[in-house]
């Protein structure tokens, strides 16, 4: 019995307690109780020590008393190996935590990406997790004369989606450049997803490479959210014709590449479903919401406009997200 170390200041406390009925010895029965909770003592235990030292200390104790004990320590005995168990899932509980603590880090490290700093395009973002690992996912890729965004969303929460989203990280690591066009890129997406995740999964996602010469934005989507567009000039929000089947439904896949011409101060707003899904106490909320929200930091940084936007949705939520959240605002400066 793990309980025998601590028998000698039991008796100690008890025998005091016996003596006065102090709050100073109540006090320091409770400090004791969380040193036999460390140590994974059950109620059982304590009540047959219990027992075993009222009869040292008061040997004329009533035997009523004596079979109330026995009484109570056979009901313990049931309520013992509930906390046992109780104290096993707590534990594994822990390891698994840190478990996922150490692969939300190295997720973190794997899915990092450089945001090119450009004199021609501004560029924010924003991107939250729900839980510690994120089924959301973006990139960057950049030479002198483009740079390719990529937004990918994995249909699904969680750690099966952080693992998903990690094979699109490698897969896309693939691309040393921005020389591929769109269309192929997610061409080749869609074959990697379709052969290496569970038929039950899939992933939405965009992929457009800015051409920093002539700003034309060419680009294509795998179902994912439609972008927006911000007309400066009109100063209002269009959607961005994009359509096209998601990752790993259909091998031979087709897509279509779009081309978008991006005039002085407009901008491209590209979001996971996790910004156009967020939840209120009223229901869902409008893209109109979101658009709205943008235009009332118009004139700031997307930087600024895309973490103000963030704020105001997880407000909204009572800072309770339910789902990954990923906002990028594209603005053409020059």
């Amino acid at each position: 019995m793990k309980l025998q170390g601590f028998e000698k200041t039991y008796k100690e406390i008890l025998s005091a307690y016996l003596r006065d009925q102090s709050e100073e010895v109540l006090y320091r029965g409770q400090e004791f109780s969380r040193k036999l909770l460390a140590e994974k003592i059950s109620p059982d235990e304590i009540i047959s020590v219990h027992k075993s030292m009222l009869q040292d200390l008061s040997p004329e104790i009533a035997d009523d008393i004596l079979h109330s004990l026995d009484f109570l320590l056979e009901v313990m005995i049931g309520y013992g190996i509930a906390y046992r168990g109780h104290q096993s899932l707590i534990d594994r509980q822990q390891e698994l935590q840190t478990e996922i603590d150490i692969a939300a880090r190295v997720q973190q490290t794997i899915l990092e990406t450089k945001i090119p700093n450009l004199p021609e395009v501004e560029i924010g973002v924003v991107s939250v997790p729900a839980k510690k690992m994120s089924g959301d996912y973006f990139h960057f890729l950049q030479d002198d004369h483009s740079f390719g965004v990529a937004i990918a969303d994995v249909i699904g929460k969680g750690i099966p989606a952080a693992m998903c989203m990690s094979m699109i990280k490698y897969a896309m690591d693939s691309v040393s450049d921005t020389s591929k066009d769109p269309v192929y890129i997610l061409s080749n997406l869609n074959r990697v997803v379709e052969q290496n995740i569970d038929a039950s999964m899939f992933i939405t996602m965009f992929y457009g490479m800015y051409d920093l010469n002539n700003h034309l934005f060419t680009y294509s989507s795998a179902g994912h959210e439609p972008p927006l567009y911000y007309d400066s000039d009109a100063g209002e929000f269009v959607e961005i014709e994009a359509r096209g089947i998601v990752l790993g439904v259909d091998p031979k896949a087709k897509y279509v590449q779009y081309e978008k011409q991006i005039q002085k101060n407009d901008m491209v707003v590209l979001y996971s479903d996790g910004v156009t899904e967020c939840r209120t106490e009223e229901g869902f909320i409008e893209i109109d919401l979101i658009t709205q929200m943008i235009q009332e930091s118009i004139e700031e940084h997307p930087q600024q406009i895309a973490e103000t936007v963030f704020k105001k949705l997880e407000k909204l939520q009572h800072f309770s997200l339910r789902d990954d959240f990923t906002l990028i605002i594209l603005k053409r400066s020059v």
